[in-house]
């Protein structure tokens, strides 16, 4: 399946977007102080490790999603570096 440019930019910005909005996300979890991420002891709660496994599985599927849109303007841009060169040479 080919990709649009637009798309395949789009892709790539969702993933970088989710690894800034997710790594925000869990420096405020790990500083938590309202004793939601952590009880009285210091441990973590089970709010703690739902929340650091959804952070985790959107850092895998931003990464995915990302790697995806990058992949696809290579392949565009060796694409259309391969017709401009043949309509040089041609």
């Amino acid at each position: 399946m080919k990709l649009s440019r637009p798309l395949s930019w789009f892709l790539l910005a969702f993933g970088a977007w989710s690894w800034v909005i997710w790594t925000t996300f869990v420096k405020n979890l790990w500083k938590d102080g309202s004793g939601l991420a952590f009880d009285a002891a210091g441990n973590p709660t089970a709010y703690f490790w739902v929340h650091l496994l959804l952070a985790i599985t959107s850092f895998l599927l931003g990464t995915g999603v990302g790697v995806i849109g990058f992949l696809s303007l290579r392949r565009l841009r060796r694409e259309r570096a391969a017709t401009e060169s043949s309509v040089t040479l041609g």
